[in-house]
């Protein structure tokens, strides 16, 4: 069921979370201050438009 209501269509795994987490622990990240990354495949999204 989560998977059909999910924006990005897929089950999210570890590596998502990763991956992020991965972003901001590197140079690439330097530039950002103050914000959030919802690693969430976009359900934040559409709860909103609720």
């Amino acid at each position: 069921m989560w998977i059909d209501i999910t924006p990005v269509g897929r089950q999210g795994l570890p590596s998502d979370i990763g991956n992020a987490a991965v972003f901001l622990a590197s140079d690439d990240s330097a530039f950002i201050v103050g914000t959030e990354i919802l690693s969430d495949g976009g359900l934040t999204n559409i709860s909103l438009m609720k």
